[in-house]
């Protein structure tokens, strides 16, 4: 399996990248992983680090996208940046799976554009794991972002693919499929919400309804479906309530000897609840509905992130999501064609 990494994505580029490259390599020694960039940039990281293996190598990019940069302008103007070349790579064979913490319009727009959706599919969706609030296992949130607003039929797509990606990558058994919605009625949310309700009802998923925000924390269902603006909103309000929870349960472990002593006790504890929150360890969120395994990594991500994000990615490509889900879209594009008619 050959993995293309874009060595110029994100916040901390070229450094975190390459460092999370070089970790991954270590648990991989029969996989190769390509990072593109500019090759004495990227050479001098792998230096830094005392690279001496044999299953990284270089692809020369000199271009970057930036968070700044229009999506569809930069993909058609930077064609020798690192996401663009990469997202090539990919289409042309020269790799399995392409992981990028760059711009998210930007590579959600080049997938589109460059590798194609699969038939069927609309709008593709990307997913984000989304941890369960009770202890157990987490969640696959569709849509986190890629498209603000979608018709009843793109939700239809986005529970359909997630399904498919919690069943096989996970290993969970017909997966349970919620929409997030301001009621649990049937009758209730939006015309789009509610038509999308009843595509669902009537589709061969596990459906069990629709879902209200403070459910989704829960564990409710296995896959949450909504629109990007709703799934990005409860996103970063999940991840801005719990970084703030933890700084107040901080603050009010060290008034105090006697609750430092509290603290230290219970130390491990919250740290294991604490990685239950953190993007790190989940690694990144694949990009569903185009026609090569695409996955997209935070912004922020850390060499950890990036290691995280190439090791549990590798199942997208080795079980051929991309497939099942374009042999999926064909049995029920009959039934979506005749509901528009």
């Amino acid at each position: 399996m050959k993995i293309i990494l874009d060595g110029m994505g994100g916040d901390f580029a070229p450094q975190e990248p390459v460092k999370g490259a070089v970790a991954a390599a270590a648990e991989l020694p029969n996989h190769e992983i390509v990072i593109v960039g500019p090759v004495e940039v990227i050479q001098e990281e792998l230096d830094k680090c005392k690279f001496k293996g044999d299953n990284i190598s270089i692809r020369e990019a000199n271009d970057v996208i930036t968070m700044e940069d229009s999506p569809v302008r930069a993909i058609r103007r930077k064609t020798d940046s690192t996401l663009v070349v990469g997202l090539n790579m990919l289409k042309d064979g020269q790799g399995d799976m392409f992981v990028s913490a760059g711009n998210t319009g930007a590579l959600v727009v080049g997938a589109r554009l460059i590798l194609g959706r699969i038939r069927g599919i609309d709008r593709p969706t990307l997913a984000s794991i989304y941890p369960d609030m009770t202890g157990g296992d987490p969640c696959l949130l569709v849509d986190a972002g890629a498209s603000s607003e979608s018709k009843a039929n793109n939700l239809l797509e986005y529970g359909l693919m997630g399904s498919i990606y919690v069943e096989k990558v996970w290993d969970r058994p017909n997966p349970k499929v919620g929409l997030v919605n301001l009621g649990v009625e049937e009758g209730k949310g939006t015309s789009v919400t509610k038509d999308a309700f009843q595509k669902l009802k009537a589709s061969h998923l596990n459906f069990v309804g629709n879902v209200e925000a403070r459910e989704v924390p829960k564990h409710v269902c296995d896959v949450i479906v909504c629109d990007g603006f709703v799934g990005n909103v409860i996103l970063k309000l999940t991840e801005g309530v719990s970084l703030s929870i933890f700084k107040l349960i901080k603050g009010a472990l060290m008034t105090n000897m006697k609750s430092k002593i509290g603290g230290a006790l219970i130390k491990s504890q919250l740290t294991a609840l604490k990685d239950e929150f953190d993007y790190e360890e989940y690694g990144g969120a694949p990009v569903l509905g185009v026609n090569k395994p695409v996955i997209k990594m935070h912004g922020s991500s850390s060499a950890t992130a990036v290691k995280n994000a190439i090791l549990r990615g590798l199942p997208y490509a080795e079980e051929d999501i991309v497939g099942v889900i374009r042999t999926e879209m064909l049995k029920i594009q009959e039934f979506i064609e005749e509901d528009e008619d």
